[in-house]
């Protein structure tokens, strides 16, 4: 298979997930396709900036956005790198390419109201009730990934001393402290599930109501549903529940390191991204508060 060697590079050696190194084989076989197409029988080993450039130009012209274009880039330059790695290229004909500009879009957290409103509006009468309210509190109090949530196993629950164990991107586990409500809901939660023959003998914290572990697509449609009723904005999914996390931590004075290792970045800049919402909302309270305010 093509690119196989690579492949295999990203998943063993670079531990990357599934779901990204698919994302890398369609984005290389697309550009081989255009290669093979416009160039005749050019391998992309050989292959000259002036070529890439062609494929950028033909991708914009079918309306693909820049950051999609830039990510099909950053899967190019990351298969170049490897062809230099194993000495099968001298130069990487991306060396100097620079990505294309993106607009940035400000992520908009949700407000403490709204989180207040959300869980005021779950029902814990049924076994999915009491798993959703798990899921949002998880999500609201610990920052963590959706697919971190949903790989979850009951042994990584430390209930005694309220510690949870999350296996984040490359396998790099981290502890996250959870708050007693948390630790209250989920001991709810596990004597819901451990009482159901068809919940229980899943090893995964978070099942479907017959039993088998959540997906992705099910923790969106939860996330989305309830915060459909309680709030008007765009986006409800739970990397805005993250964001919310870690904004609403901000805007109380926490540590900005402190915030990254609880959101498992591996680098500070990462989680400054988050400070915007924190400077809008200090700028809110000093306009309210200053003595000189217009709005005293």
């Amino acid at each position: 298979m093509p690119f196989q060697s690579f492949l295999d590079y990203l998943h063993l050696e670079k531990n990357y997930a599934a779901t990204t190194i698919r994302a890398y084989k369609a984005d290389l076989e697309q550009f081989q396709e255009f290669v093979q197409s416009e160039f005749s029988d050019e391998k992309i080993e050989k292959v000259s900036y002036n070529q890439i450039r062609n494929w950028i130009v033909q991708l914009s012209d079918s309306g693909i956005s820049n950051q999609s274009i830039n990510r099909k880039m950053s899967s190019l330059k990351a298969y170049y790198k490897f062809l230099l790695k194993t000495s099968v290229i001298e130069s990487s004909p991306l060396a100097k390419h620079r990505s294309l500009k993106v607009s940035k879009k400000l992520q908009v957290p949700f407000s403490e109201k709204e989180m207040l409103a959300v869980l005021e509006e779950l029902e814990e009468n049924t076994f999915e009730g009491i798993r959703d309210r798990l899921m949002i509190e998880l999500f609201y109090s610990t920052g963590i990934r959706r697919a971190e949530l949903i790989n979850i196993r009951e042994q990584d629950l430390d209930l005694d001393n309220n510690m949870l164990k999350v296996l984040g991107k490359r396998n790099k586990e981290r502890y996250i402290p959870l708050l007693e409500q948390v630790v209250l809901t989920a001991e709810r939660y596990l004597k819901n599930k451990r009482s159901s023959s068809v919940l229980r003998d899943c090893p995964y914290l978070f099942v479907t109501a017959k039993g088998h572990k959540s997906y992705e697509s099910l923790v969106y449609r939860i996330i989305n549903n309830y915060f459909s009723k309680v709030s008007g904005k765009v986006k409800k999914s739970p990397h805005i529940l993250r964001h919310t996390f870690a904004t609403h931590l901000l805007n109380q004075g926490a540590n900005m390191n402190a915030v990254k290792e609880l959101l498992g970045h591996l680098s500070l800049a990462s989680t400054q991204v988050y400070t915007h919402n924190s400077i809008a909302e200090l700028s809110k309270i000093h306009k309210m508060s200053h003595p000189r305010s217009n709005n005293k």
